[in-house]
């Protein structure tokens, strides 16, 4: 007679955030200047891809997105080899085909789990269709269409 653990049902599926994306990534020594700090290029290219998952995923399907700019980014805090980078993107602001998304970054100690606020920055998206031309995105849910100066920190990653 053999013991069988009992077949627990599927899990409720939790559809992503429609408008917000986080993400987590490790420092290493191959994305630092000879100081040990990260190259801004890197970690502007962490930010483009959260905002690309937000702007991805407030567009909805029908197409693609494109980073059309890059604004106001502001490194405050210098995110060292061995550290941890993460990321809150979320979109802020929404016209017919653009959406504008926030991106906070966090530098965090690994061993104390300590975050600070290293870097934060806008990004402007503009969705586009299958024929290649603008397509219109939702609005934002009521209350959230506005444009912070100041991070989320309630919703740190």
């Amino acid at each position: 007679m053999t013991d069988s653990a009992p077949v627990q049902p599927p899990q409720p599926r939790t559809p992503a955030p429609r408008s917000r994306a986080r993400m987590l990534e490790l420092v290493f020594p191959k994305d630092t200047n000879y100081l040990g700090t990260a190259f801004g290029g890197f970690v502007l290219s962490l930010m483009d891809k959260a905002a690309s998952v937000a702007a991805v995923r407030h567009a909805g399907p029908g197409g693609a997105v494109v980073t059309a700019r890059m604004d106001g980014v502001d490194f405050r805090t210098p995110i060292r080899v061995g550290d941890a980078v993460a990321l809150d993107a979320r979109v802020v602001r929404v016209g017919r085909s653009s959406m504008t998304i926030q991106v906070d970054v966090y530098r965090e100690h690994m061993a104390s789990g300590e975050q600070e606020l290293a870097t934060t920055g806008l990004f402007v998206f503009v969705a586009i269709g299958e024929d290649g031309t603008p397509r219109p995105v939702p609005p934002l849910a009521e209350g959230l269409d506005i444009a912070s100066a100041h991070p989320d920190a309630e919703a740190r990653p």
